[in-house]
């Protein structure tokens, strides 16, 4: 947030420049009123000329400062949206940089707030630099005019100022761990709201509103109670902040009246003593919510931080190594004595050793949890392996450059993701300026082409969030073409065919069948027909290589296959006119 300041710092020293001005005016009218008073109201005979005078200057000092307090009001929030758009670019970067790893055990509620409701705190901070210091010279003009009208007198007034900065430091103290807490309670609550909606196919369909209420209820009860507590510490500190420049009030009424009624101060000077104590008690108010301010925002800032501090683990290498653009034969992957583990320790890969020569198509097969995923996501960098190394094209992946990796290597998720967009624009995702006849393309070798014909609008229609205003046969299909379209040398389709009607599928394999041809292709699949599509089968168990060989050869020699066929069989996961 110090970078933003110094970044803008010119726009917010114009925002303190104008709190100034707006200072100046301010403390002018009491003198002002005074001066009217004492030259006209009380002189003898009164002197209609010196009020109306003293009334217009009454005008030109208010008016002043009304034109600076919209002024400073303008250019303090001006910059203040300036530093929440900048960081929340920022953030929003930031996170699309981190690892998978770290997505795997963040929460998206959490990430949204510290985006949204924790950055409008602290954009609050710039707001309040320029208000703060404009009313600090306020506080500080005030008390030298006050000290040169009558010292005693100002004694009385501002006696209770270091009693309102022990307050104040009290305020701070107890009010920030209940600020942390609202804005951890609120974060909680922002995710259970983003999974309910994300997932509210799941909360229907098992009938779990109740549920998911109580967990909001929960969740939102959580928020209520911190902001409770903060709530009592600001009903017993901020009352008696405020009381504090009152009671200097009735003093300064008391012994000043004594002084006007002995000739030794004038009801002018007076007038303009008391209404410069009561100058204080907005900016005295103010000092209260500032602190608020200032702690919500250094709470909000230390969840920010928090997630800005978080140095990606999958980065560029020092020196990368591009990868080679021409040749006859690229796309060749090899695995060498690779070994990998997730965060929570979980071991899935052993020692492995895998060559998929260039243009060739490889089938992994393996029961759940043997690694076939993890293979997949290991290509394109999502996670770096901890021992040995993957070679694309003769190139160590952890040296080739991220951005050109990725877009080498195309990947279908089994958990189709589509955007809220057109049709066309999901399939162009990679390539957002490819032309129709490219969309299209991609699109007929996907076997999505007819069924986007029939839709109302064609390549125009508007899916909907995450696309499940289609089949799901229908979005693997269009995430199928998305990969095409982004041409990549090595395609991988981690169970692409899984949500595909049976009496679809041959049309998905075709169009599979012509986009492999030549392409170096991973495919994860459990579907018989699916995996003999390719030309080789690798059998995993235990993180390593059992079997490899043709579907055709593995059904005849190896047990092992065929009893993970069976399993998955058992499981229900083939269906009927493929059980085997």
């Amino acid at each position: 947030m110090w970078e933003r300041i110094k970044i803008q710092r010119w726009g917010i020293a114009l925002g303190v420049l104008i709190g100034m001005c707006w200072t100046v005016g301010k403390v002018a009218v009491p003198w002002v009123v005074g001066r009217g008073v004492d030259q006209g109201i009380e002189a003898t005979p009164p002197d209609v000329d010196a009020i109306r005078f003293w009334a217009l200057m009454v005008l030109v000092a208010g008016g002043t400062s009304a034109i600076f307090a919209g002024a400073r009001r303008y250019q303090a929030f001006r910059e203040a949206r300036r530093t929440e758009a900048a960081l929340r670019d920022q953030v929003y970067a930031h996170i699309q940089r981190l690892h998978f790893a770290y997505h795997d055990r963040t929460q998206a509620g959490q990430l949204m707030s510290r985006g949204n409701t924790d950055l409008q705190q602290v954009q609050q901070v710039v707001v309040m630099i320029p208000i703060t210091i404009s009313n600090a010279l306020t506080v500080s003009a005030v008390t030298v005019l006050l000290i040169l009208i009558d010292p005693i007198l100002t004694l009385f007034a501002l006696g209770s100022l270091p009693l309102v900065n022990i307050l104040g430091k009290k305020f701070s103290t107890n009010l920030f761990p209940n600020v942390m807490r609202i804005q951890e309670e609120s974060a909680q609550l922002a995710s259970v709201v983003d999974e309910t909606v994300q997932g509210i196919r799941v909360v229907k369909g098992f009938g779990a509103e109740p549920a998911q209420s109580g967990r909001l209820r929960t969740e939102a009860d959580d928020v209520y109670e911190a902001a409770m507590d903060a709530s009592k510490v600001r009903s017993i500190y901020l009352p008696a902040i405020e009381l504090m420049p009152n009671v200097g009030l009735i003093l300064v009424l008391a012994y000043g009246g004594h002084q006007v009624l002995n000739g030794n101060l004038t009801i002018g000077t007076l007038l303009s003593f008391n209404l410069y104590v009561v100058l204080l008690i907005q900016p005295l108010r103010m000092l209260g919510m500032i602190i608020a301010q200032a702690q919500r925002a250094a709470a909000a800032g230390a969840r920010v931080s928090e997630v800005l501090s978080t140095a990606p683990r999958i980065v560029d290498a020092p020196h990368p190594t591009p990868l080679p653009s021409a040749g006859p034969h690229l796309g060749e992957v090899v695995f060498e004595n690779v070994g990998f583990a997730y965060a929570d320790g979980t071991r899935v890969l052993d020692g492995l050793d895998l060559r998929i020569e260039p243009g060739e198509s490889v089938a992994l097969v393996g029961p759940t949890g043997s690694g076939k995923s993890t293979i997949a996501r290991l290509i394109p960098r999502f996670y770096d392996v901890q021992e040995g190394q993957i070679l694309l094209d003769g190139v160590d992946v952890q040296k080739a450059p991220l951005a050109e990796l990725r877009r080498s290597v195309g990947i279908v998720f089994e958990e189709t993701f589509l955007f809220s967009d057109t049709i066309a624009a999901n399939i162009a995702f990679a390539d957002p300026n490819a032309p129709q006849g490219q969309i299209e393309r991609a699109a007929r070798l996907a076997g999505a082409h007819d069924f986007i014909e029939e839709l109302p609008q064609g390549y125009l229609t508007e899916i909907g969030e995450r696309g499940f205003s289609l089949s799901g046969g229908q979005r693997q299909r269009i995430a199928i073409a998305r990969a095409i379209l982004a041409d990549p040398r090595v395609l991988i389709l981690d169970d692409a065919t899984s949500s595909v009607d049976p009496t679809k599928e041959h049309e998905i394999r075709d169009a599979l069948g012509e986009v492999m041809r030549g392409r170096t292709t991973v495919v994860i699949a459990h579907r018989p027909a699916t995996i003999a599509l390719a030309d080789r089968v690798v059998l995993l168990g235990q993180g390593r290589i059992v079997a490899e060989g043709t579907h055709e050869d593995l059904l005849r020699t190896s047990a092992a296959y065929r009893e993970v066929l069976a399993a998955i069989e058992e499981a229900g996961e083939l269906p009927e006119e493929t059980h085997l």
